[in-house]
């Protein structure tokens, strides 16, 4: 069974930092292109980044020059750098992977989950 585990988040000021990750658990054969996606209070799930797995990235206009998305393959691991926070930021984040596990299924799998806020 694939599975994201997410680590990071908490709350940071504004104008500060904070970094997740996400590891993908399980029989894995790739993963292919990764993401983060966040959810705010009262709206919908948004995204955030992508990355493939050549290293292409994707940005949301609103987190542009500010957050960075990266991974490393041989850890099938994700992250993201969040910096220069705004209080407009605070979101439940999610990981996402698109993954061909280990009997050749392709998958689209969701983290649980972390909580970022942050206060002004």
């Amino acid at each position: 069974q694939v599975q994201l585990v997410e680590s990071g988040g908490g709350l940071a000021q504004t104008g500060g930092s904070l970094r997740l990750s996400c590891t993908a658990t399980g029989s894995i054969s790739r993963a292919h292109t990764m993401g983060w996606y966040r959810q705010a209070p009262g709206k919908q799930r948004e995204l955030v980044a992508t990355i493939t797995h050549a290293g292409t990235t994707n940005y949301a206009d609103s987190v542009k020059g500010r957050f960075t998305i990266s991974r490393d393959n041989a850890k099938n691991t994700e992250y993201l750098q969040m910096n220069s926070l705004k209080p407009e930021d605070t979101a439940v984040y999610f990981c996402n992977a698109a993954v061909t596990t280990g009997a050749f299924e392709y998958l689209e799998v969701w983290g649980q989950g972390t909580l970022g806020t942050v206060s002004t």
